[in-house]
């Protein structure tokens, strides 16, 4: 064979390579832009990955390289709150939930209740800033011979005050239950059950659950058969995952996620999951499992 025939026949193979891999394939997406995801949105939590970055800034500029057009955060105070809006704007990146009220005070205690209803006020405001519809909040952690029923009726009674503040800025709090096995214990609210009957409590189309996968697997399991469950009581606003144990991406632990993803797609679910995991190596590897776990 001649040298220009063997040039040409491998340029012919390296143009017929790039055809089936190309820019816009499932391959180059998960090379390049792993967050370009085929079948669910994932807003990636700019709070567990890029850990050891300070700059918030550069946080969200990581997010957008790597292809993710969401993101989501925790408490807005230590943040540059115009800074954080600009450079959104700028990458074409959608805040979908921070937090609004944390674990300390309790909302499960009523002389907090006042305080909570100011703070949901000034935060609506950054929702405002941030073009967020979406807050986050806790319930609080025990209190000293209160029983956990009692506790949950404050919560109740403090989410109703809540909520005419969040329908009047048109954003839904989602209250976030934890597990007690594993990374909060001492929290007065876990697992699916308990979460429903505060909701149906509240009856406001602006209070939700934040459904975090990884804590309902550790508290309850039946990952699939729970969610069924929750969309069917319309209780469920948003939802975040990690794998567990260790609180990874998708594919370090024992949850098999793209059963889970392919469950949302079948309940018609059509918003964003949080990716509210820390990557066990580099964010790249992260994404990449992510990619992997969501092309079922």
């Amino acid at each position: 064979m001649t040298p220009d025939r063997r040039s040409f026949l491998a340029a012919g193979a390296a143009g017929a390579a790039l055809g089936t891999v190309g820019t816009n394939s499932p391959a180059a997406r998960a090379a390049d832009r792993p967050g370009t995801t085929k079948n669910t949105k994932f807003a990636v939590n700019v709070e567990m990955w890029w850990r050891k970055e300070k700059d918030y800034i550069k946080r969200l500029e990581a997010a957008a390289a790597l292809g993710f057009n969401a993101v989501e955060l925790w408490p807005w105070e230590n943040k540059d709150q115009n800074a954080v809006a600009e450079t959104c704007e700028r990458l074409g990146l959608k805040i979908v939930q921070f937090t609004a009220w944390g674990f300390r005070p309790g909302l499960n205690d009523p002389k907090n209740h006042n305080q909570f209803v100011e703070k949901v006020e000034k935060s609506c405001e950054v929702a405002k800033k941030w073009k967020c519809s979406m807050m986050c909040v806790v319930g609080g952690d025990d209190i000293a011979g209160v029983p956990q029923e009692k506790m949950h009726e404050n919560i109740v009674e403090g989410l109703k005050k809540g909520a005419p503040v969040a329908e009047k800025h048109g954003v839904t709090l989602i209250l976030e239950p934890m597990n007690i096995r594993v990374d909060h214990k001492g929290h007065c609210l876990y697992g699916s059950a308990p979460a429903l009957k505060i909701i149906k409590a509240v009856n406001s189309k602006h209070v939700k659950i934040l459904w975090d996968l990884y804590h309902m697997h550790i508290t309850e399991g039946d990952l699939c058969g729970h969610l069924r469950e929750g969309f069917a009581a319309d209780a469920i606003a948003y939802l975040q995952l990690a794998d567990h144990p260790g609180r990874n991406e998708p594919g370090t632990g024992e949850i098999h996620y793209p059963r889970v993803l392919k469950e949302l797609k079948a309940l018609k679910y059509t918003g964003y999951v949080g990716l509210e995991c820390v990557p066990k190596t580099t964010e790249e590897a992260a994404a990449q499992a992510v990619y992997a776990a969501d092309n079922w």
